[in-house]
């Protein structure tokens, strides 16, 4: 089977610090032809990086060079990774053109653009050949230490409680601080980066949220407004938690927490020998704990994962991977706009839209 091809659409931060060097962790399993931009010196900037291990891999940009990957039939799969505004519009294009599609999240900016979303892929899935596949990017439903504490869950009983804190670290030190779409979209930081834990809670929990109650606040006015958020959720499954998000903490730190009738599981980001990852902390009902931590690398594992998606999906009956779903990213960013919309309106109750 020949290497399958791939374009990506972006040649910002992510794409020159994680997208390249991890698709280079991958070069013999896909290839990059061609890395897009609005501009020619920011796609040839990024294509400088690219050809250390993709030689012939070129940049184009504009109109034109959109037409060129639309038009390629060599290229099977395109990684979006764009302005958040920009990201749908631009999926359906390429997904309407019959090919596979990998959009980083989030996957839209709130459920009206949701809506529209699915029903245009819908559309699509009626009347393209091919049934492209739409992914969404979530390294966090990939990371190794997500997977094995989920399996863990099964040995700690009914949940009790449930704890998601997140103290964040975007202050100007962070190459994103000042990126000016994040800033003039709707929600912020806190949508861009808070659909992220909120993956984690879901892959953690295995069901979903169904209403919360949320205060929001603005009070570091160098970040776009809100910046904090404290929403207590409501759990299918009748267990309730909480989920507090800073923006901005001088002394970050993030963990997921579930409380079960036989025992408790943690997650803590942080690093262990120079590594970042994350340790799974598991403490059984007779006082023992275990601990277990695990680099980061779910970046790698999804785009891993849609190449043999989009590669399978050629033949008939291939079940595409579930956690790249563009529903599962979709779900994310309505549980975040709840919170939003609670916060707007005193706290009052918001019931999860279910998609």
């Amino acid at each position: 089977m020949t290497t399958p091809q791939i374009a990506i659409l972006g040649a910002g931060i992510f794409v020159k610090t994680q997208y390249i060097p991890r698709l280079s962790e991958i070069s013999d399993i896909v290839s990059v032809k061609f890395i897009w931009s609005r501009t020619e010196e920011s796609a040839s900037t990024a294509v400088e990086i690219a050809r250390k291990h993709f030689r012939g891999v070129e940049a184009v940009w504009g109109d034109q060079g959109l037409d060129r990957i639309i038009n390629d039939d060599s290229i099977l799969g395109v990684a979006v990774v764009l302005a958040g505004q920009f990201q749908v519009d631009m999926s359906l294009k390429l997904l309407k053109a019959g090919k596979h599609v990998l959009q980083e999240k989030p996957a839209a900016a709130g459920i009206s653009e949701i809506d529209k979303a699915l029903s245009g892929y819908n559309s699509i899935l009626a009347n393209v050949p091919g049934q492209p596949i739409w992914a969404v990017a979530e390294n966090y439903r990939f990371e190794p230490a997500f997977v094995k504490a989920k399996k863990l869950m099964a040995e700690i009983g009914d949940m009790m409680s449930v704890q998601v804190i997140v103290e964040g670290s975007m202050s100007s030190s962070n190459p994103y601080f000042s990126s000016s779409w994040r800033r003039n979209f709707t929600g912020g930081f806190i949508l861009d980066m808070g659909v992220h834990f909120i993956a984690g809670l879901r892959m953690l929990i295995g069901c979903e949220v169904v209403s919360v109650s949320a205060t929001t606040s603005h009070v570091d006015k160098t970040l776009p407004p809100p910046d904090n958020i404290s929403s207590n959720f409501q759990l299918e499954n009748g267990c309730s938690g909480v989920f507090v998000m800073v923006v901005s903490s001088r002394s970050p730190q993030i963990f997921w927490r579930v409380v079960g009738l036989k025992g408790t599981i943690q997650l803590e980001r942080g690093n262990q020998n120079g590594q970042h990852g994350y340790t799974v902390l598991y403490y059984t009902a007779d006082g023992q704990s275990q601990s277990f931590f695990y680099p980061f690398s779910g970046v790698t594992d999804e785009l891993k994962t849609f190449i043999h998606d989009i590669q399978e999906a050629k033949g008939n009956g291939h079940e595409v991977e579930p956690r790249l779903s563009y529903i599962e990213g979709a779900r994310d960013v309505a549980i975040l706009e709840a919170m939003m919309e609670s916060g707007s309106k005193n706290g009052a109750l918001v019931h999860i839209k279910k998609l």
